[in-house]
């Protein structure tokens, strides 16, 4: 209890007055970063423990990292958003949620759960020309924010996105999509790039993370009328949502958005309190193929490379010609046009593509950058 709560002793001193906030009577704060909309009275805090009400004024983090690296942009996961390309991507402490089957929780729970109390330790203070240099240094094209939940920390992010278009980045958000109009109007001038996680298509489930589904589904389809591009990710978890009804459920939902929506089935290993076996490649299989059968032009199954046949590539959806060739974060081919169209049937692909003077498979692995 003691170390949890310097935990948040140190959070709350890295922190600056929030944007995204209503001011209401008698000093009482609505935060609107998220769809939980907090209503947070002088010294108490959201339900994220991240943002809270110091005298009056709704607090929020900003001017640190908890973890800063280098990634392929696969492993976010992106597949149409400039393919081979390295992220400088950064993250900070805490969630929204309290999902069982965290995959990365120990950053994402700190503060919640005594067991990640130790996350303390990665903090590490930066500003936002810091973190953009490091990614001019170590050549990415893009930083992102992931980790833990970005959305609690929106305004941070703008401020380094802001920082990192005007150097020639892209900008990009790996989120779980529980998000307000307000907020996702204020990261549209500065963000390229949305993925979210839709992580089941029953409320039931959602109310057990802490959340709820209509404000995922909400922020799925907000993304694409903004004009930003979007890719969702479905962690398949034995038992809880890999039915057959339920992936179908989630197929037409995306198809009903746009046909074009990269939809990524994704493994689910034992992490944290979830105690499901492992995704099986099959299921991955399985449910990649109704998400096809629902009309989705480009259906991926990820983190088991080698074990899932071409559906880690990229696949015409006119002509049927590989176009991305992949083995994990790996690019071993690529037949897409500077202009976005497929090199056989000069039919356009949705995404956003590199050019031919800046097309280069990255290292296809995670590296840490220092000072």
């Amino acid at each position: 209890m003691e170390q949890g709560m310097k935990t948040i002793e140190l959070l709350d001193s890295l922190t600056g007055p929030a944007d995204l906030v209503e001011t209401l009577e008698e000093g009482a704060v609505r935060c609107a970063a998220c769809a939980h909309r907090c209503l947070i009275k002088p010294g108490r805090r959201g339900i994220c423990g991240v943002r809270y009400n110091r005298d009056g004024v709704l607090m929020v983090p900003r001017g640190y990292v908890a973890g800063v690296q280098i990634d392929p942009v696969e492993k976010k996961p992106f597949n149409h958003f400039l393919p081979g390309s390295e992220v400088l991507t950064f993250g900070m402490l805490g969630c929204n949620f309290h999902c069982g089957f965290c995959q990365n929780w120990f950053s994402s729970q700190a503060g919640r759960d005594p067991r990640s109390d130790s996350a303390v330790h990665s903090i590490s203070r930066r500003s936002a020309e810091r973190l953009v240099q490091y990614a001019l240094e170590n050549g990415a094209r893009a930083v992102a924010s992931s980790y833990n939940e970005p959305l609690i920390s929106t305004e941070w992010a703008v401020e380094i996105f802001k920082l990192a278009k005007a150097n020639g980045l892209k900008t990009a958000y790996v989120s779980n999509g529980y998000a307000t109009p307000e907020a996702l109007e204020y990261l549209a001038p500065w963000l390229d790039a949305y993925k979210v996680d839709l992580k089941s298509m029953q409320d039931s489930e959602y109310r057990k993370m802490g959340g709820s589904l209509q404000p995922v589904l909400d922020t799925i389809r907000r993304v694409r009328e903004l004009g930003l591009w979007l890719e969702v990710v479905t962690l398949v978890i034995p038992g809880m949502n890999d039915s057959n009804d339920e992936i179908w459920e989630a197929g037409r939902y995306l198809m009903s958005v746009s046909p074009d929506i990269p939809w990524h089935v994704t493994a689910y290993h034992p992490e944290y309190k979830e105690d499901a076996p492992p995704t099986p490649a099959s299921t991955l299989q399985r449910a990649a193929e109704i998400g096809q059968e629902a009309g989705l032009r480009y259906v991926y199954a990820g983190n088991l490379p080698g074990r899932v046949g071409s559906l880690e590539d990229t696949v015409c959806p006119h002509c049927g010609n590989r176009l991305i060739m992949r083995s994990g974060y790996m690019v071993s081919g690529y037949h897409i046009t500077d202009d976005g169209k497929c090199e056989y049937c000069h039919q356009p692909v949705a995404g956003v593509w590199k050019s031919s003077s800046t097309r280069r498979s990255g290292r296809g692995f995670p590296r840490r950058v220092s000072d």
